[in-house]
């Protein structure tokens, strides 16, 4: 009897267990199914950039402005650049791959800042290559976006080891000359921040105010499209 009954409650445990795993199956497959049909018909913004664009707000800003109709997605990295042979470029990080894997309508690319340093010396013909590279990964998606190229905000003294005389002599440039041999639409956001240092908390990142000038230029190119 005693065999019987121990045999009875392992049975009953495993029993336990199989009901609660299949549960938890159950859950996650309801929470990714209700997910996808919440996000469905939605314009998916896919936001690809450093760290202006990880944590300065202007993400959520840009959210607020475009509505209900459009979902935006964070993916910058702080510290990452459009230089494949820096210490942190972008398209080796995750979220290269997670801004992807979002399906985006639209992908705002703002990079370049970290690669206005102070002892550049890398050719413009570098960046131009690593850059291409950049956007046709986003370009060639199977959800066909619109890819936007912004020109990133002005570079106020700082002490990150970033300048905007290579920002300005350099990047931009090369950013312009990008968007123009692949035909691609820019977004000036350097032009609504030049002469506002204001606008930054330590020369380079953006202070409440400045991340909605961004979200304010990007929503308006946006919509004006």
């Amino acid at each position: 009897m005693a065999r019987k009954a121990t045999a009875k409650r392992i049975l009953l445990a495993l029993a336990t267990v199989v009901l609660i795993s299949s549960l938890c199956v159950m859950g996650l497959f309801l929470l990714s199914y209700n997910s996808s049909a919440t996000d469905a018909g939605l314009i998916h913004v896919a936001c690809v950039g450093d760290s202006i664009t990880e944590s300065s707000g202007y993400t959520e800003n840009l959210q607020a402005l475009l509505g209900e109709d459009f979902k935006v997605g964070n993916f910058g990295v702080s510290g990452s650049t459009v230089l494949l042979t820096s210490r942190l470029p972008y398209m080796n990080q995750p979220e290269f791959s997670e801004a992807k894997e979002f399906h985006p309508s639209i992908v705002v690319v703002m990079l370049g800042t970290n690669d206005a340093t102070t002892n550049a010396t890398k050719s413009t013909e570098t960046f131009q290559a690593d850059y291409r590279k950049l956007i046709n990964a986003y370009a060639t998606l199977e959800s066909n976006p619109a890819v936007w190229l912004v020109k990133p905000p002005p570079i106020f003294e700082n002490n990150l080891n970033l300048t905007n005389t290579s920002l300005e002599q350099n990047i931009i440039p090369c950013i312009e000359d990008v968007a123009t041999a692949l035909g691609l639409p820019t977004i000036d956001v350097n032009a609504a921040m030049t002469g506002c240092p204001d606008y930054f908390m330590d020369g380079v990142h953006p202070s409440s105010d400045g991340a909605m000038a961004i979200a304010n230029a990007i929503n308006q190119a946006i919509k004006t499209a």
